[in-house]
């Protein structure tokens, strides 16, 4: 079955060229956009869409300056944040720096290299990853110094995280932070290298607590029976079943952690993780948060996406970073996929080696390792009804939702997700019958169902009293009838006698 779902896929996805090879740009989108923009319908076909962001700008270190010199270029940046209070903060890995820079990326605020400490100068050797808390207290991961610096908004040194202690530890354990988040209550997050147990998580002093969020590997009865049957030199070359590695880490302001990983199935490649480690994330009408529902037989959409990274935004949405394909999916608080942008190339606005995603403002951007640059992506009309319709719905304003899902359909009128959004609204109006059109527009089974359900005891309650009486007036027929009958046999018998 999933084999011809995906030959069915792979159909579609010829037929969809072909039909954008025959049309304007204007009708599908612009041809300034180096890559296509997509989704998904119901049975996973893919469905050609407006673009939702397109390029706007792309900031390299070379045309930044700083105390009047020529900042330099970008070496393997792996991550960047920005704070609270509009900062962006680059770690700018290969020059053993942070970089941070004004909300609008022209201006170069700060380069910290090196701080204070304990009355020795000190400094970076590979910083990978960089977050900000809400005290506006900037966390390194250090990598190859093999700790996590904490500094204030100066660079002056607050504490280190570093030489974590514990008996679920291996004996000899190298720490070696590669990403570093940290909550309300200055819980530290740390994704690190060759750490298969999960997240590691610091207490506000330092101290390492436990594991948190632990992906569970799931073994195939098949699997096992062929495991017992090996022999030990095929048991050494079959595949080793060991957890996924987290890839990028993100919390949202109720303390909820969003963190990716690369999942080789393909359908889960993010999870969100409550404050007791367990993934509490849905995953939408296709039960899938791993990207593109990939096709065999394809060039472009073989194997599964790998985000390599996950930023949480506003209104429950989040958006994932697929480095196989330099993509970013965008998915609602219910799994929803709301839109696909970006993608591999050499124009602006595609990618070599994409590292890291941020949402600032009404732009979305990217940090590209490889180039060393950051891409900026403008937010359309399109891209800015979903958003807005989605924290409508998210707040429970579902009907003020409706006008803006209505526009969203003008320019997409295959837009399930809004046909969706209008018959959801609908349905909890009380408009069972046009919440039943919508909902059917939309594919949702589920709400369908209740739609129909609903409307049909609506008819049945109206229509009581005439049913009824329907019902008593064929009774009465029926008594009339037989009582009928049993006179006219009588009568008939007493003649015969």
């Amino acid at each position: 079955m999933k084999k011809f779902r995906r030959i069915r896929q792979a159909a579609s996805l010829c037929l969809a060229s072909l039909l954008l090879a025959g049309t304007t740009a204007g009708e599908v989108h612009a041809t300034s956009i180096p890559y296509d923009t997509y989704n998904y319908d119901y049975r996973e076909y893919i469905h050609f869409t407006p673009a939702a962001y397109v390029p706007d700008t792309t900031v390299r270190g070379s045309g930044l300056t700083w105390n009047g010199e020529p900042l330099g270029s970008f070496v393997t940046p792996q991550d960047l944040c920005q704070a609270d209070d509009g900062r962006i903060y680059v770690a700018d890995t290969g020059n053993n720096r942070i970089v941070v820079l004004d909300g609008k990326m022209r201006e170069v605020l700060n380069v910290i290299s090196t701080f204070d400490n304990n009355g020795s100068e000190d400094s970076f050797k590979q910083p990978y990853g960089v977050f900000v808390s809400e005290k506006n207290e900037i966390y390194v991961a250090d990598s190859q110094n093999n700790r996590v610096v904490v500094l204030d908004q100066a660079g002056k040194l607050v504490k280190i995280v570093a030489n974590p202690q514990s008996e679920s530890l291996e004996e000899g354990y190298v720490f070696v932070p590669l990403k570093v988040a940290v909550d309300y209550a200055d819980r530290v997050y740390v994704i690190a290298q060759n750490m298969f147990e999960g997240i590691m998580v610091f207490e506000s002093n330092g101290s390492f607590s436990t594991f948190f969020g632990t992906i569970e590997v799931e073994i195939s009865a098949w699997e096992k029976f062929w495991a017992r049957l090996a022999s030990k030199e095929e048991r050494a070359k079959q595949v080793l079943f060991i957890p996924t590695e987290f890839t990028g880490i993100d919390i949202d302001p109720d303390g909820f952690v969003y963190a990716s990983n690369i999942d080789p199935g393909g359908e889960q490649g993010v999870r969100r993780l409550n404050p007791r480690g367990e993934d509490v994330i849905k995953k939408g009408e296709n039960g899938n948060v791993g990207g593109d529902l990939w096709i065999t037989g394809t060039t472009e959409y073989a194997g599964p996406s790998q985000f390599t990274d996950v930023v949480y935004r506003e209104n429950g949405i989040y958006s994932c970073l697929d480095r196989k394909r330099g993509r970013i999916f965008t998915y609602d608080h219910e799994g929803n996929l709301l839109y696909i942008f970006g993608g591999l190339g050499s124009q602006e606005g595609t990618f070599a080696l994409p590292v890291a995603v941020e949402d600032i403002g009404d732009r979305m951007v990217v940090l590209d390792a490889t180039r060393g640059e950051i891409s900026c992506f403008q937010v359309t009309e399109y891209g800015r009804l979903i958003n807005e319709a989605v924290g409508l719905r998210y707040d429970g304003s579902e009907a003020s939702a409706v006008a803006v899902w209505e526009r969203v359909l003008e320019l997409d009128e295959n837009n399930e997700l809004a046909n969706t959004g209008i018959g959801k609204a609908y349905l909890t109006a009380g408009e069972y019958e046009l919440a039943m059109k919508y909902l059917e527009l939309g594919m949702n089974r589920d709400h369908y169902s209740v739609a129909y359900r609903r409307f049909r005891n609506e008819k049945l309650t109206a229509n009581a009293s005439y049913i009824l009486t329907g019902i008593a007036a064929l009774i009465a027929a029926r008594l009339i009838y037989r009582q009928w009958k049993k006179k006219k046999t009588g009568k008939a018998g007493v003649e015969n006698g």
